[in-house]
């Protein structure tokens, strides 16, 4: 579960030279890039099998798929143009790509955490016990939103508690030292640590549904000028969607294939699926990405980011970045559209038109 490492070296990563990742003219060859994740795990999957292979020769193309074992690295090198696509998160999407001026199309928007991410305290079992306490998480990411979005629910702020910056690595070990009181994180460390004594989960991110979105991103000028590759990344996804959903022995062993590959067996990536809202059906993620909730919900991101001083280099306001959503509304600076929301290759899969 990388995908929630923190933008730490945001800054850093916003330094480094912008290298357009497309020229005017088509290109045939392609580079994607990917992490460690329940709801990315069909990446991989995609690339050993030769499904990705099929649907980039349908349209005359290669694509590359390379998986990055660190989440933030893997956002770095896409927005340096170093990859055509990479899968990230809503929000990291905003906060690096999108504020360190790439132009950032979400191509395929995969999921929700939809209970993967918790709030946990030891010894208490109210959300509203945690006011004075210390929260180990990882410091400016999805954890650091989730938490901002539960202190809300109760009338609480981040004033009314002290954030201590912990490695999703060192989360558990320390959750088990007797001064760590309270923690938010992500299954599987949720999992492992709600098993332990004195253990109380008081907020989870099935609370706020469709705020925490999974994506495959792509450079905006890249899928302009070679709409092959949005048709045959879109097209080997959803083919991978319907196989985990066929209930077959080859469907089974894809998803063995995809647990393995992310440490835990069947079981395990079930379970971690569970909690994961998967548009498993193009049609479904048409919906969500069409529905008035997602501009709520960025409006929510942004904010966020702008307050923690991580939405672009020096914004000097929460409208410096533009973002376009289907239909043609936008949020932000409309002259200044970085991150685009837009469902027409995945409208394409669902009309059986790829």
């Amino acid at each position: 579960m990388l995908r929630k490492l923190a933008t730490i070296i945001l800054a850093a990563s916003l330094s480094l030279p912008y290298i357009p990742a497309a020229e005017a003219a088509p290109k045939k060859d392609f580079k994607i890039c990917w992490s460690i994740y329940v709801g990315w795990m069909p990446w991989g999957y995609l690339s050993a099998s030769g499904i990705m292979k099929k649907w980039a020769d349908k349209y005359g193309i290669s694509v590359e798929i390379t998986r990055i074992n660190d989440y933030v690295e893997s956002i770095n090198q896409y927005t340096a143009g170093g990859f055509d696509g990479c899968s990230m998160t809503n929000m990291d999407a905003l906060s690096i790509p999108a504020g360190g001026g790439v132009d950032t199309t979400a191509l395929i928007v995969g999921d929700f955490s939809n209970g993967n991410d918790a709030v946990i305290l030891k010894d208490k079992a109210a959300l509203k016990d945690i006011a004075g306490q210390k929260v180990n998480l990882v410091e400016l990411s999805v954890s650091h939103y989730l938490l901002a979005r539960a202190l809300d629910t109760v009338g609480l702020a981040e004033k009314d508690i002290t954030v201590v910056n912990t490695s999703d690595a060192d989360m558990v070990a320390a959750y088990g030292t007797s001064d760590v009181t309270s923690v938010v994180t992500w299954n599987p460390l949720v999992s492992e640590i709600v098993a332990m004594p004195g253990a109380h989960k008081v907020f989870d991110s099935a609370q706020v549904p469709g705020e925490i979105i999974d994506l495959m991103v792509v450079n905006t000028e890249t899928l302009k000028d070679n709409p092959a590759l949005g048709k045959a990344l879109v097209g080997a996804w959803y083919e991978a969607m319907a196989l985990m959903t066929s209930g077959t022995p080859e469907g089974k062993a894809a998803k063995e294939e995809m647990a393995k590959a992310s440490g835990t067996d069947l079981a395990g990536f079930d379970a971690q699926l569970a909690s994961t809202a998967m548009f498993f059906e193009s049609a479904k993620a048409v919906e969500f990405t069409n529905g008035a909730e997602l501009p709520k919900t960025m409006d929510l991101v942004r904010n966020f980011l702008f307050s923690h001083g991580i939405l672009g280099t020096n914004a000097p306001n929460v409208d410096v970045i533009g973002m376009s959503f289907p239909g043609g509304s936008t949020l932000g600076d409309a002259k200044n559209v970085k991150l685009r929301f837009d469902p027409a290759y995945m409208a394409q899969a669902a009309a059986g038109a790829l």
